[in-house]
């Protein structure tokens, strides 16, 4: 048992939860975090007092998909970018696949391949896995079982997304210039479509311009 006063002791506790964030070099689940910090401790207090600390500052605590980690305040992105912009591309069939997990998760490689209308390869679902943007997960109860596929913290956290609930519609995407308008794609989320092209076509997706932290 801590010999140390109440008000002591959840000060020790605090400092070394907001430690264990600072140091971690990606978002880090709930449970991992009750696991490393000493017995007793108000976690999820801790937490909601950290994140009420830092709030409005060049830092805050964020939790995407349920996942805590230090990010820097959204309002001072431009404060933080050099001029030099570097845009990555990705294929038409990633930036699918990518999609249909995300707005149909979990989803088996065969579901992915019926919405698109077309063969996904291996190594579309590779280059995803490598981005960290999807994972495997469970096998659904079928004749196979299959295994599923799920978008990952990482993912949000990418896009800028407190939880799944705040990925646009089809109609915010298009509009902002995001989402290309050919046939393929408008089977997501929910609209029917014609039949997609073949596996290497190159999409007009991009993922966001990312530009070099200061």
């Amino acid at each position: 048992m801590s010999m140390l006063p109440d008000a002591t002791e959840r000060t020790h506790h605090l400092r070394i939860l907001e430690a264990i964030l600072f140091a971690a070099a990606e978002p880090l689940p709930v449970g991992e975090l009750y696991e490393r910090m000493p017995d007793g401790a108000d976690v999820g207090g801790l937490l909601l007092e950290l994140q009420k600390t830092y709030r409005g500052r060049g830092v805050e605590l964020v939790s995407p998909g349920g996942f805590w980690a230090f990010r820097t305040a959204p309002d001072l992105a431009d404060a933080l970018q050099a001029e030099k912009h570097i845009e990555r591309k990705l294929s038409r069939a990633a930036v699918e696949t990518l999609a249909i997990i995300a707005y149909h998760q979990p989803v088996t490689r065969a579901e992915i391949e019926n919405i698109r209308g077309v063969a996904t390869s291996k190594g579309t679902l590779d280059m995803l896995l490598d981005l960290g943007w999807i994972k495997p997960g469970r096998r659904r109860e079928a004749p196979g079982r299959p295994l599923t596929w799920v978008s990952t913290p990482a993912f949000l956290d990418h896009f800028g997304l407190e939880a799944l609930t705040d990925l646009p519609g089809l109609d915010e995407l298009k509009s902002s210039g995001l989402l290309d308008r050919r046939p393929a794609i408008e089977t997501l989320p929910g609209e029917g479509g014609d039949e997609g092209t073949d596996e290497d076509g190159d999409g007009e997706l991009f993922a966001p311009s990312s530009a070099e932290d200061l």
